[in-house]
């Protein structure tokens, strides 16, 4: 089976000079939906964690911090959505593409190979930092982005804050065993609250915190694996006592799981979560509920999702990314 290594040549095809297209047909862009900032700031996130770019990828991270500065107002608030017209869609706000675009600005100013790009990303954060979204995944993502920072500039005082709030917005768990998750549903990207708290308790030396966060990523992974594969929650999500459907998955669950993981082995050391990072390398290459493959080996693009009948071979910009994220952290594997 062809090996995915670091391929953006799918990336690249959705990119050009504004921004990042949200959808393709296939491998064929569709620019009348035009772009959002939550796909850009996913796109930011992967281009920055490369350690030794190439000279395409350092212009994508230049297109997408661009992208994400126009997008950002005085307040620090963002517009998620610009049509192909180059005309903005919507009003500022902080809803879940705030935290994307924190979370991009976080790890841009951590990361990115070039100094200039993370000095402006780090200004960009700055100016969004004193913000509070009322949406949880927006806070999560946020939080991400300054446990980023934190990493690179321990003393940053508004990471930390925001870090801190992310946090506490998760909740406390539930106190029953078979579900200690601290909502009654899982919708998507759900390992991203785990990953917060293992983060904010990473970075803060907060035992509890750290522990806490830990508890809800083993008990998560526990929930979607079947027969040691990653069998994750759908779109239609999973409500606590309530049925659950088996399609259709999305590639985003599986990054996220992977995300997570790859912080927790971080933190603690333990090298029993890099299994749990390999089986979700192991769902894009078909150890999945439809043995299927989840990537075109002659585009580089990540299919959309996993649906009863194979997958959707539509390769937009959110699953080819959370391709690229979860190869990157399989790369690293011993």
């Amino acid at each position: 089976m062809t090996t995915f290594t670091s391929d953006y040549r799918h990336l690249i095809r959705l990119s050009d000079d504004t921004g990042l297209f949200e959808h393709a047909r296939h491998a064929v862009v569709r620019r009348h939906h035009g772009y959002c900032t939550d796909d850009v700031a996913r796109g930011l996130v992967v281009v920055s964690r490369e350690p030794r770019p190439s000279r395409r990828l350092i212009r994508l991270s230049e297109c997408y911090l661009t992208f994400l500065t126009h997008a950002q107002d005085d307040s620090g608030a963002f517009r998620n959505r610009l049509g192909f017209d180059r005309r903005w869609r919507d009003h500022p706000g902080l809803g879940d593409w705030w935290g994307r675009a924190m979370w991009g600005l976080g790890t841009a100013a951590a990361r990115d190979a070039s100094p200039w790009i993370r000095e402006e990303a780090l200004s960009a954060f700055a100016a969004g930092a004193g913000r509070r979204s009322s949406h949880l995944r927006a806070m999560a993502f946020a939080g991400l982005g300054a446990a980023e920072v934190l990493r690179a500039a321990p003393d940053s005082a508004v990471a930390a804050a925001l870090l801190t709030d992310a946090a506490e917005a998760v909740g406390m768990s539930a106190e029953d065993p078979s579900w200690p998750w601290p909502q009654p549903h899982l919708t998507y990207a759900n390992a991203a609250l785990a990953e917060v708290l293992i983060a904010a308790g990473d970075l803060s030396g907060d035992r509890h915190l750290l522990d806490r966060g830990l508890r809800l990523l083993t008990w998560l992974c526990g929930v979607q694996t079947r027969d040691g594969r990653f069998s994750v929650v759908p779109t239609a999500g999973w409500r606590r006592d309530g049925p659950r459907d088996r399609y259709d998955q999305q590639p985003i669950e599986v990054a996220a799981l992977a995300d997570a993981c790859a912080a927790a082995a971080l933190a603690t050391g333990d090298p029993s979560w890099l299994d749990e990072v390999r089986r979700a390398a192991g769902w894009f290459y078909g150890a999945n509920d439809a043995n299927a493959l989840m990537w075109d080996p002659v585009t580089g693009g990540g299919y959309d999702g996993l649906t009863g009948h194979g997958p959707n071979l539509n390769q937009g910009a959110e699953s080819t990314i959370a391709l690229i994220s979860t190869m990157q952290h399989a790369r690293t594997l011993p």
